[in-house]
């Protein structure tokens, strides 16, 4: 799978939240001060070509929606982030995940938590 840029990820945000676009919904999505509509255009013509995004033609506008589930893209990113930074080791990138990231006592119990949910699942 092809990577986005940052500035096509935050399309893919507003997509995403959308589900579905015309031009004008993704404008209105953006905070001031809003890009110009031929970047997002080029942006969506991008995306078009890396498979990420669709359209439907209604007269002159288009519809716009993903064609990648958000957890599917995040799920390949992470795991080739742990792929290229931490030598395929998952344990070296939750270790540096938890003492890099500033994660208060609550966030890192909310963590253990979700750790040992796994952990049951796979033993069952």
């Amino acid at each position: 799978m092809q990577q986005l840029t940052n500035a096509e990820e935050q399309v893919m945000q507003h997509l995403w939240q959308l589900e579905k676009a015309f031009m004008k919904d993704l404008l209105e999505a953006y905070p001031e001060p809003k890009p110009a509509t031929t970047t997002i255009a080029t942006l969506l013509k991008r995306m078009i070509d890396k498979q990420f995004v669709a359209y439907r033609e209604y007269g002159n506008s288009r519809e716009y929606y993903p064609l990648i589930d958000k957890n599917d893209y995040f799920s390949k990113h992470v795991n080739g982030l742990i792929s290229n930074f931490f030598n395929n080791s998952a344990s070296q990138f939750a270790s540096f995940f938890t003492k890099e990231t500033n994660l208060t006592a609550r966030e890192l119990e909310e963590l253990k938590k979700i750790i040992d949910n796994e952990i049951q699942k796979k033993k069952s």
